[in-house]
């Protein structure tokens, strides 16, 4: 039995909470069980610290307590980091040096365990706190007085559902957004969150007083960071990338189609699209002055990267605390893979986009079972499937987090209430899917084309090729992130080295943690990434087209926040001993270097790599646009311009989008230049060198015609024009 006077856990609590200055020790405390260089308070409790965190999920440390930490030098976590630094610069640099980049990482594995044994490289940062038992308002699920709201509410969404959809006498139109049935839409989901939500008690007021000087620096560093991200998400917009592609051409059309009455819910060109770009490209291209252009598209699309952002940090200090938050902030950020989905002017960020709030909401709720949590999480879940066809896999995501919060201990006794809010969140989603789940009950076909044409191999080894996929998709944040030049450099790992080398160090802490702790959060971390991977490795039927960074830009949420507990964890490893909540000397220099590395190389990764691979996979629509405004500039008329179209070459309504012209397609097909003998002079051909048969054409046609030839800026992209005045 202990000594009366030795420290109880009540008496580490009140330490924790700075009720009491230190814990005191009995006097006769043996030798062994203390060394000479543990002689502080803080170094004397280490032992307790970690004992007792070790024995309970209920503790959680307060968000700006350093962690106890040796104060001998760390030595072998910095040797584990320089390990797997040089393992995955040869992953990056070389594909034919495999084995040895394995051996270093082997050898930063077996250094990682030493240090974690030697107690220096801990994640001692993830949230435990207390279950949060529920009163009878939150078991019994909507209050009796609040079943009259939940009532009209759900008058209006059966009010909803049968406007989004064509119906017998009325004048309800299929697939169009209409003010009654927005009304109808919007005022179901206000009266039933109203019906849901909880009233949240009084906040206290905030504390002041030796507080104020430590936040000021806090938020001068979220203001650096910013200013560091916004640099690297909106530099070059207009250039890089430079050119568009068909399905910019799809996107603008879809957009220019809006501006005559064509409200849709669901875009049907080109397999099929969600809504929610179109409208903002819309919006951008009003508030901006930018049109129906390229342009337009990359601004909304960078935008909605920047948008991400806030819920990225919200995310990490949700799983851990607030540095966290910050290093993943600034690590996804400023990363290339992120970056370059938020260029192209495409869909693509918005899977990161909705995937972040979902689990901030979600991950949270869980850990304070607060109801509204779970409503603003059902909300973000149903907004997401407006935006990006990949987050379709969302829902999966969340049973799975609450399948393993079930599976758990730390759900013990609040079973019943964590189902109970799953149904709520998958209603409240529901009812913000209604619009679209309208049109996917009267064209399942139509929506559900481009998923299902990805999932069956022609062979029918469909299994062989999805575990392919599996692997290749595991592979992308370290080794190869595909081929697809549109959304990647080719042939390169996802992550630079800095975030490479710690996202593989923080999966292996996860793992270690997990089996000393058995936390739930720990193992859905792990698990949440191939799970967001699906949309890119169940392209079964395409498998060329896995790993595909686009359609896997959900995992790099979570990829991100693994990424910065890796690096949270190896500063608090070099934390002094003796200084608490400061970082020493050491700390601050390999912060340093570590994050202006990964900023060069990001910075190389998109605006030189990244920018000149675009140039040379993009069709120069841009310079044929050109020549299409000074044709008008000279004549005051287009309608005698024509680009003969020719396999593989640009698409020939692009020009028209350069030349402000985005209704209009350029192409005359070979067969159809007969029908230009009818037009008045002058007229302009623009055609492929390498379309001989079609040049003879016009040449036999048009004797006078002059053919020069445009030399493009890029090598490779000439282009002839045949003139006839």
């Amino acid at each position: 039995m202990p000594e009366l006077n030795e420290p109880s856990i009540l008496d580490y609590l009140k330490y924790k909470l700075g009720m009491i200055d230190s814990l005191e020790f009995p006097d006769d405390t043996p030798e062994n069980e203390f060394s000479a260089e543990t002689t502080s308070p803080i170094d004397r409790t280490s032992d307790l610290s970690r004992n007792f965190r070790e024995a309970s999920f209920q503790g959680n440390p307060a968000e700006d307590d350093e962690e106890t930490v040796p104060s001998r030098f760390p030595w072998r976590s910095l040797l584990a980091l320089l390990n797997a630094l040089i393992g995955q610069s040869i992953f990056d640099l070389s594909r034919n040096s495999t084995p040895i980049g394995i051996f270093f990482y082997l050898i930063a594995f077996a250094l990682l365990i030493f240090a974690q044994r030697k107690g220096e490289w801990n994640i001692n940062s993830l949230r435990y706190e207390k279950i949060h038992f529920p009163n009878e308002e939150e078991q019994s699920g909507i209050p009796v007085n609040k079943l009259a709201l939940f009532s009209i509410g759900f008058f209006f969404a059966i009010a909803a559902f049968i406007s989004f959809g064509s119906f017998p006498l009325t004048d309800f139109v299929d697939n169009q957004f209409t003010l009654l049935n927005i009304s109808f839409w919007l005022l179901a989901l206000f009266f039933i969150v109203r019906a849901f939500w909880q009233k949240s008690p009084p906040l206290a007021p905030p504390a002041s007083g030796g507080r104020t000087r430590t936040l000021s620096s806090w938020t001068l560093l979220i203001l650096a960071a910013s200013a560091i991200i916004i640099f690297f998400r909106l530099y070059q917009t207009g250039t890089v990338p430079a050119e568009p592609f068909s399905d910019h051409a799809e996107k603008i059309l879809d957009v220019y189609e809006i501006t005559l009455g064509k409200a849709l819910i669901f875009f049907p060109r080109n397999t099929g699209r969600e809504a929610l770009q179109m409208y903002w490209t819309l919006f951008v291209a009003k508030v901006f002055g930018t049109g129906f252009s390229y342009l337009s598209l990359k601004i909304g699309t960078a935008l909605l990267g920047l948008l991400t952002l806030p819920y990225i940090y919200l995310l990490g200090k949700e799983v851990a605390n607030k540095r966290v938050g910050l290093l993943a902030f600034f690590m996804f950020g400023i990363a290339y893979w992120p970056n370059v989905i938020s260029r192209v002017g495409l869909r693509f960020p918005l899977y990161p986009l909705f995937v972040a709030p979902t689990l901030f909401y979600l991950l949270r709720g869980i850990r304070r079972q607060n109801r509204n949590d779970f409503i603003l999480a059902g909300i973000f879940l149903g907004l997401g499937s407006h935006g990006y066809s990949p987050f379709r896999i969302m829902p999966f995501v969340v049973i799975a987090a609450l399948g393993l919060y079930l599976l758990h201990k730390q759900s013990q006794g609040i079973r019943k209430q964590a189902i109970n809010h799953l149904v709520i969140l998958a209603f409240i989603s529901l009812i913000v899917f209604l619009p679209l789940g309208r049109y996917a009950l009267s064209n399942p076909e139509g929506f559900s084309y481009r998923a299902f044409s990805r999932l069956g191999a022609e062979d029918g080894n469909s299994l062989s090729v999805f575990a392919s996929n599996f692997v290749d998709g595991l592979e992308m944040f370290n080794w190869d992130n595909g081929g697809i030049w549109v959304h990647s450099v080719a042939g390169r790992p996802a992550l630079d080295v800095v975030s490479g080398a710690l996202f593989l160090i923080g999966i292996l802490l996860l793992i270690l943690r997990y089996a000393r702790t058995r936390h739930w959060l720990d193992l859905f971390l792990l698990l949440s990434i191939p799970l967001l991977q699906l949309p890119s490795t169940l392209s079964v039927a395409f498998p060329e087209e896995n790993p595909a960074l686009n359609r896997a830009g959900g995992a790099a949420v979570v990829v991100f926040v693994i990424v910065a507990i890796a690096f949270d964890s190896l500063l608090a490893s070099l934390r002094s001993g003796t200084k608490r909540n400061s970082l020493s000397k050491l700390g601050w220099a390999v912060t340093g270097i570590l994050l202006i590395f990964s900023m060069g190389q990001n910075y190389d990764l998109v605006f030189d790599k990244y920018a000149t691979q675009f140039k040379l996979g993009a069709w120069n629509s841009s310079e044929m646009g050109q020549i299409i405004q000074e044709f008008d500039g000279m004549y005051g008329r287009t309608d005698t311009v024509w680009i003969v179209p020719f396999p593989h070459w640009v698409d020939t309504r692009l020009p028209g989008v350069w030349a402000g012209i985005p209704n209009r397609d350029f192409a005359l097909w070979p067969e159809n230049f007969a029908e230009s003998l009818t037009a008045e002079a002058p007229k302009l051909f623009m055609l492929k060198p390498e379309d001989t048969a079609s040049l003879a054409e016009l040449q036999r046609l048009y004797p006078q015609g002059i053919m020069t030839r445009f030399h493009a800026d890029v090598g490779g992209h000439d282009f002839l024009i045949f003139n006839v005045r």
